[in-house]
């Protein structure tokens, strides 16, 4: 796998570290989703139940369902960076930035296994 110029070589208990922290926001991520679903489910079904609900009950059942939505498509996203990573280590292109090419660096991909940017870029992006 790639680093920056003045890093070591990932070891492997780095590269196992690295994996445990993905799995294990997989798992905490797949448990989120199971979860809304469900009870997003359950708002969904309530939903055509409007008999005897006012306005208030209404504007807070709908602002509730557009939370758990929000919630459930921020955790899949979640799952597809993760899916995404995996992959990048099996390929080797682990650690190489997805923009301009550059090594990531190991300090950035240790806090946040799921990067896909340098800081450089990841910086130009978010002044975007």
């Amino acid at each position: 796998m790639v680093v920056k110029e003045g890093e070591g070589a990932w070891t492997k208990s780095e590269l196992k570290e690295v994996l445990d922290e993905l799995r294990r926001q997989y798992a905490h991520s797949t448990a989120i989703v199971q979860a809304q679903e469900a009870e997003l489910s359950g708002l969904l079904r309530d939903a055509g139940d409007g008999a005897g609900q006012d306005q208030a009950d209404m504007g807070a059942t709908s602002f509730e369902r557009d939370h758990e939505l929000t919630v459930l498509n921020n955790e899949r996203d979640k799952l597809a960076q993760i899916d995404r990573a995996l992959a990048r280590i099996d390929d080797g292109t682990y650690g190489v930035c997805e923009s301009c090419g550059n090594p990531i660096g190991k300090m950035r991909l240790m806090a946040f296994p799921r990067a896909t940017l340098c800081m450089t870029c990841k910086q130009r992006e978010e002044r975007r």
